[in-house]
């Protein structure tokens, strides 16, 4: 298994099978197309089942464990089931999309090989939620989220944006993982550096400090030092008792803003559509091209990218005088 100068070893891979999306979400960095008539095949620029599979197979030889595919939206592609029909037996699998197309397709997933899902949903009202993704779209994404928890797919996380927009909402979600079998939450914390939008960005720390209030119980992870909160009711003056954690929802907090220590626990490497391979999901200056994608520029390639992996906070931006985050001049140029 290789490492990088910081001690972090790669266990993991998030390869992005397509950067199309039929949302259009007001937080995300893309462009939605709208809705779509359903899965299609990959676009010229984007890489091949064939691709995908020598990429996982030769990252297996360094010992990558797990695998999890994402966009865009990765169930526009049509060949989704082939690829993780092909991806080696070692690795688990996992995948984050919208639901949308998980209806019908949840199933083929699972025997597919797929072992767990996230699914986008940042509202449980459908006006709310169509306005957060500009899509009407909520009643299949409701369909979705039961289809994987009845193909085994389960616990489904939900993943929730939260800023200025969605922090109403929170409430309800908790209470509705809490309630339902088979459903937790990741609360994602909003990144005004991938939008520009800084005025929708709220205090993730009072989230935190909310749960740890209502909470029956409280885990620490040790992956991007995350915390877990196990939440049987949301109001802290209720008598409810969830015992063994028997009846509670468990929901998790991922903060990596201005976090070092988030970055420090973090052992994937990113791929782009393209077959670009990036050591930083927050950075697009470290992009390594796998050239025509033959097993030994894939492993020169990925060998590079680990060997120059860097802690996006505190590392690749540091804090100034003035305790404001600046590229580190170490890294302009590079």
């Amino acid at each position: 298994m290789l490492e990088d100068d910081f001690g972090r070893e790669v266990t993991g891979v998030r390869v992005s099978l397509t950067d199309r999306c039929n949302f259009d979400c007001v937080y995300c960095h893309n462009e939605g197309l709208g809705d779509t008539r359903g899965p299609m095949d990959p676009d010229d620029d984007e890489m091949s089942a064939d691709d995908v599979v020598r990429f996982l197979e030769v990252v297996e030889e360094f010992g990558v464990e797990k695998v999890k595919f994402t966009g865009g939206e990765p169930m526009l592609r049509q060949d989704l089931e082939e690829i993780l029909e092909r991806t080696p037996d070692s690795m688990e699998t996992s995948l984050t999309t919208n639901g949308t197309f998980l209806p019908g397709r949840a199933e083929d997933l699972k025997e597919a090989g797929l072992s767990r899902v996230n699914v986008s949903q940042d509202a449980l009202d459908p006006e709310e939620f169509a306005e957060i993704t500009q899509s009407g779209a909520y009643d299949q994404v409701m369909e979705g989220v039961q289809a994987a928890v009845d193909a085994g797919l389960s616990p489904v996380k939900l993943n929730m944006v939260v800023f200025e927009h969605t922090a109403g909402y929170v409430d309800e979600m908790v209470e509705h993982v809490a309630e339902n079998e088979g459903l937790q939450l990741q609360l994602i914390e909003y990144m005004p550096e991938l939008t520009g939008r800084p005025e929708w960005n709220i205090d993730i720390q009072r989230v935190h400090d909310w749960l740890a209030d209502i909470a029956d119980r409280v885990e620490h992870r040790e992956m991007h030092d995350r915390k877990r909160y196990w939440v049987s009711d949301t109001d802290p003056d209720s008598d409810a008792d969830a015992g063994d954690d028997g009846g509670a929802g468990m929901v998790e907090i991922v903060d990596p803003v201005e976090n070092e220590e988030f970055c420090a626990n973090c052992h994937r490497v990113r791929v782009t559509h393209e077959g670009y391979l990036k050591g930083c999901l927050n950075r697009n200056d470290d992009l390594r091209t796998m050239g025509e994608m033959t097993r030994e520029e894939i492993r020169e390639t990925y060998r590079e990218t680990v060997e120059n992996r860097v802690p996006y906070y505190g590392e690749y931006l540091v804090q100034d005088d003035d305790d404001q985050w600046v590229v580190n001049e170490k890294y302009i140029g590079a």
